[in-house]
């Protein structure tokens, strides 16, 4: 008999297989991005539909298939769902996360890493203590920086020169001296490259010193950055409803995007 296994995932997204059953995709802590079939999860009497939402967090038992994995057994670790779908900007700032995490994850080697990292941004959506178009951005930068395309906002990407540098290319890696900048290349105000820095390292503190101009300009490049790297756009970031670019500043910077949830995460089995 095939083996069992067990894990915590992320769901990614989920489409329907036959009368009654799902294919889920999901982003596993210890053996990456995965699909499995849920079976009879579409029946109202389905013990574990519910937990098997994009979003979810879980812990999941599997059965080893030839093609496809099957769900065995599911126990929820976190539902952010309620939270973020009361809230259409972090609604559809959840829905980016997934899909440039499925795009990210595929072959990716840092599994752990791109797991607590969404895990972690999931979380701050929920919370709602940051808006949610900053959590994005913040995740956005972070999720490719953790794939091994880390941008420079500082120093320049092409030959290292101390900065602040004044122009960004995407090709290059981000910042451009004068002498490595190739014709294209934009032009962002000195504050936006402050603002990509502190999203960058969590620096909520920076981040709420920030103009909204600066925001639309570092969404707009973070954005481009990751579809670039991806070499495929992600449908859903036309659809992220970023509202209101103010945030409230505070005296100490809330959990960041980047730490884990707060959830105790089995191990593998």
């Amino acid at each position: 008999m095939p083996p069992l296994y067990r894990d915590a995932a992320i769901v990614l997204r989920t489409h329907k297989l036959g009368e009654a059953d799902r294919i889920i995709t999901m982003l596993t802590r210890n053996h990456g991005k995965k699909r499995a079939v849920a079976k009879g999860v579409r029946k109202t009497k389905s013990k574990f539909g519910a937990r098997l939402e994009p979003g979810m967090v879980v812990d999941i038992q599997l059965h080893e298939g030839r093609n496809l994995d099957v769900v065995t057994q599911v126990d929820l670790l976190a539902s952010y769902g309620d939270a973020i779908a009361q809230d259409y900007p972090s609604y559809t700032a959840c829905a980016a996360m997934l899909e440039t995490a499925d795009r990210l994850c595929e072959d990716s080697d840092r599994v752990v890493a791109h797991f607590n990292l969404l895990a972690g941004a999931l979380a701050a959506l929920a919370q709602r203590q940051i808006p949610a178009h900053l959590v994005l951005d913040a995740y956005l930068v972070r999720s490719v920086a953790t794939a091994g395309w880390t941008p420079s906002f500082i120093d320049c990407a092409g030959c290292g020169d101390p900065g602040p540098q004044r122009a960004f290319n995407l090709a290059v890696g981000g910042a451009v001296c004068p002498q490595c900048r190739p014709p294209g290349s934009t032009a962002p105000m000195p504050e936006t490259f402050v603002l990509m820095d502190a999203l960058l390292r969590g620096d909520w503190i920076a981040v709420a010193a920030t103009s909204d101009d600066a925001r639309r300009q570092s969404s707009n490049l973070i954005a481009a950055y990751v579809q670039w790297h991806l070499e495929h756009g992600v449908r859903s970031l036309r659809h992220v409803d970023r509202g209101d670019y103010t945030v409230v500043a505070r005296s100490t910077p809330p959990a960041t995007p980047a730490e884990p949830a707060p959830h105790d995460v089995p191990p593998a089995s």
